[in-house]
């Protein structure tokens, strides 16, 4: 073989090689893609139905007399009123079941918060008592599922008797049972119902700990990366704490839930379950990103702009904070975005503070108790009504809603912000 031949033969198994290499690459981004695809795939066909709600049509009068109430009634005469016991006396006389047993059955087919939604109506305003009103009342879980997922089989249904499903099919020929968006779903707080529980709580509570995150982890990470960057001295000293801060940045979540534990609730007091307990522990987790890409940030900054402004006779301080610091400062926002989205989907360290509690109740202040989101998702997977396992996906598809928007604010503030030198 000609020296030549030799030179092509090797060049065809170097292009081959090359070809196969492109091959793997693309199945392996086919193959990530493909995954993603299914997952997303997989959370959205369980969890959009979450957004909608069966409600039952119907014209109820709010008797003055049975309520024991009048316009002029007090609103705490209003609250302790029995709502209850007026829709089933309505559902009673309307549907007229046999005995007590169907009368629980058919009972039970509304929603224990049907009563609640009476109220609510009552208390604004007082002037409907005496009056028939039209209300979409919530159907119990059960129903809900039955009639969005399984109606229209000719399978019947697990959870529903055939007397059940027969006063079902009879509201659904009326045209009174219907599904409607599912506004419960925001503007509740957790329950022990799937359709009375929502995400409003949860998701007031991670905006309370992102905003202790951020307020305490963004000043304190910019002044570390400054100062480690621009000040500190070059000794063995500082190496160390340069390298326990790479460290720091892949530790698991968890330790840090445990480092909060023995500190902020033990040592210092703070109360468990409360957005201030959890924006500490999210703040040590947090630090280590921002501090490095505080850092990086700064870095990327020429040094002819320090060296400018120093032979204009400018001080270090001047130059850093006047030149050095507005120039790096979109790399660093950059990265507290990043570090801030990395909190919002994190669960374990929360569940270390008593962040898992079951919370009713929106938080008001950093220090009420409060739940998170990631962890309410937690709370619901957990839960054997099929109807939360709709609301968890509702909740992840959520979730998700908040982590590309703050990934999405990121890379458009780093291209809209950044300098290129």
């Amino acid at each position: 073989m000609t020296t030549r031949q030799k030179v092509e033969a090797s060049m065809r198994r170097r292009r081959a090689a090359e070809t196969r290499f492109r091959m793997y690459g693309m199945a392996s981004v086919l193959f990530g893609l493909l995954c993603l695809v299914v997952l997303f795939g997989d959370i959205f066909s369980k969890g959009f139905s979450a957004f909608s709600q069966t409600v039952l049509t119907t014209t109820i009068e709010i008797d003055g007399d049975y309520l024991g109430v009048t316009a002029d009634s007090s609103q705490q005469e209003i609250m302790s009123a029995n709502y209850d016991g007026l829709i089933k006396r309505h559902f009673k006389n309307d549907v007229q079941p046999k005995g007590r047993s169907e009368a629980r059955k058919l009972f039970s087919l509304i929603s224990s918060g049907a009563g609640w939604q009476i109220q609510s109506i009552v208390l604004d305003d007082p002037s409907v008592i005496g009056q028939s009103l039209t209300i979409d009342l919530l159907v119990d879980d059960d129903v809900d599922q039955w009639f969005k997922h399984e109606y229209g089989n000719d399978s019947g249904s697990v959870r529903l008797s055939d007397k059940q499903l027969e006063w079902i099919t009879g509201w659904i020929d009326a045209g009174a049972l219907k599904t409607q968006f599912n506004t419960t779903f925001f503007v509740n707080g957790d329950s022990r119902e799937p359709e009375l529980a929502g995400i409003r709580g949860a998701i007031t509570g991670t905006l309370l700990t992102l905003l202790v995150t951020f307020l305490l982890s963004f000043p304190i990470g910019v002044a570390a990366a400054i100062y480690l960057e621009e000040f500190a001295p070059k000794n063995r000293l500082t190496e160390i704490v340069e390298i326990n801060i790479n460290n720091l940045a892949a530790v698991p979540s968890i330790t840090f839930g445990l480092l909060g534990l023995a500190i902020f609730i033990n040592i210092f007091g703070v109360s468990r379950s409360t957005p201030l307990v959890g924006g500490l522990v999210l703040t040590l987790m947090t630090l280590p990103t921002i501090i490095i890409s505080g850092r990086a940030a700064i870095k990327a900054v020429p040094p002819s702009i320090r060296e400018a402004a120093l032979g204009l006779g400018a001080s270090k301080m001047q130059t850093v904070f006047h030149h050095v610091l507005p120039l790096a400062m979109p790399g660093m926002l950059t990265g507290t975005i990043i570090g801030m989205a990395q909190a919002l989907g994190e669960t374990a360290p929360l569940l270390m503070i008593g962040m898992i509690a079951f919370v009713v109740d929106v938080p008001g202040f950093i220090n009420d108790p409060s739940t998170v989101l990631p962890v309410q998702i937690f709370l619901w997977s957990d839960s054997p009504e099929r109807a939360f396992t709709e609301r968890t996906s509702g909740a992840i598809i959520v979730l998700l809603g908040f982590l590309i928007l703050m990934n999405t604010a990121a890379v458009m503030l780093r291209r809209r912000l950044e300098r290129r030198w």
